[in-house]
């Protein structure tokens, strides 16, 4: 049975909860000034963008590769990708944030890119995961080295995420060079051929 006292204590402590303001974000402040809105946008745009262009690299690897033994790796790598971008999907919404209207570009370009690097076998897909992932994982760094800079303890939910959603990017790079990447004929020129693709489409969903 509860006492009196401990009743009123508890009510007591359920008032105070209550009077406690709540926080009108999950991850990303209001921006204080329309330059800081600017940088916010552009950042969470095409932080979406990279997300589910390398959902759709993985789904064209999975099209070409899903029944092989490479498929639960590659299928396990997808699902976390998913994640990442759901999370996206949500922020952009609970801020207004419009997506690049480049998204059904890529879309085919994400797939095709994973069904042909596929198309030369395991060490072809995981060639394309490490060229990517490579590449985004340094995009999260510049972002985290941004948000560092402009102010660590306001934006400490969005480094948070941004942080993990790197160390997820960087081990799927860990397991591509673990899987034989290096191994595909013209492993370099690849690379640095999707690398250079990947850095023309983040230039252009941060702006379009």
């Amino acid at each position: 049975m509860f006492s009196p006292a401990m009743i009123r204590q508890c009510l007591k402590c359920r008032a105070a909860v209550c009077l406690q303001p709540a926080r009108a974000y999950s991850v990303v402040p209001p921006p204080r000034d329309p330059e800081e809105r600017d940088m916010l946008h552009r950042m969470l745009r095409v932080d979406h963008a990279g997300e589910y262009g390398a959902s759709r690299i993985y789904a064209g690897q999975m099209a070409v590769l899903g029944r092989s033994r490479t498929g639960p790796l590659i299928q396990e790598m997808w699902d976390q990708e998913k994640k990442h971008l759901e999370k996206f999907k949500e922020i952009l919404s609970e801020n207004r944030v419009r997506p690049t209207a480049l998204l059904p570009l890529w879309n085919v370009a994400g797939f095709v890119l994973g069904a042909s690097t596929a198309l030369l076998g395991k060490e072809g897909a995981m060639a394309c995961t490490v060229a990517v992932e490579e590449s985004i994982s340094e995009h999260y760094n510049s972002q985290i080295r941004a948000l560092m800079e402009k102010d660590p303890e306001r934006y400490t939910e969005l480094l948070q995420v941004i942080k993990e959603f790197r160390d997820d990017e960087m081990e799927h790079h860990d397991t591509g060079l673990e899987h034989d990447a290096e191994t595909v004929p013209g492993y370099w020129l690849m690379k640095n051929v999707i690398q250079l693709g990947c850095k023309a489409a983040i230039y252009v969903s941060q702006r379009v």
